[in-house]
């Protein structure tokens, strides 16, 4: 006579299966927190073809303070002989008579930088459409090499995203410090991003950056 299995025995082992399979989950976001969190104020000041800096919100043509901070940061890496071109980049909101673009364009056109050497790029909310789009408009120029400007807790991210749309990248944070929110939400996109993509997982949370 055949004895069969207890009927029990295979929810042991689903159980079994969905503890390890949460662990490992578990694991590998951590494991990206503390890789989100190493990178976290990355200060590269190579030299590149162009510096290009991320958007942030502006208001009617004045860029926010996270902006403004940005482009500060920008300027100072041109001023110091680290790219000829400075790139501006982020499209509007609903209803903004502005994009972000054109808002830093001006803004450190102000500051001193040559129209010669500012390069607006206005398509794109999200920082991969951000990237993507320079990254086109840099290829019909012969340049790849690039230093990215946003906010600390940006960093890995942006690398990996440049990456992904070829572009030869490095990363000079902003100053100053990630709250554990700006962390944990840059854990999610970037635990996300590495598995499904970046392009869509931007798509789905919107700028983060």
């Amino acid at each position: 006579m055949r004895l069969g299995l207890p009927r029990w025995l295979p929810l042991r082992r689903a159980r079994r299966v969905a503890i390890v399979a949460v662990a490992i989950g578990a694991g590998y976001v951590m494991l990206t927190f503390f890789q989100v969190l190493q990178a976290s104020g990355e200060d590269n000041r190579s030299p590149a073809d162009a510096i290009v800096v991320l958007g942030a919100a502006q208001y009617d043509g004045e860029p926010s303070p996270v902006l403004a901070s940005r482009l500060d940061h920008a300027y100072a890496l041109w001023d110091a002989g680290v790219a000829d071109m400075v790139v501006t980049t982020g499209s509007n909101q609903p209803g903004d008579r502005f994009t972000e673009g054109y808002a830093s364009y001006e803004y450190l056109l102000v500051e001193g930088i040559p129209d010669a050497e500012l390069l607006v790029v206005t398509d794109g909310a999200s920082s991969y459409e951000q990237l993507a789009a320079t990254a086109r408009q840099l290829r019909e120029r012969d340049m790849s090499s690039v230093v990215l400007v946003s906010d600390p807790y940006h960093a890995l991210r942006l690398r990996q995203i440049a990456d992904q749309v070829g572009l030869d990248a490095v990363v000079s944070s902003t100053d100053g410090g990630s709250s554990i929110r700006q962390l944990l939400r840059e854990t999610a996109a970037v635990s996300l991003g590495r598995i499904l993509g970046y392009r869509r997982v931007d798509n789905w949370l919107g700028r983060v950056g």
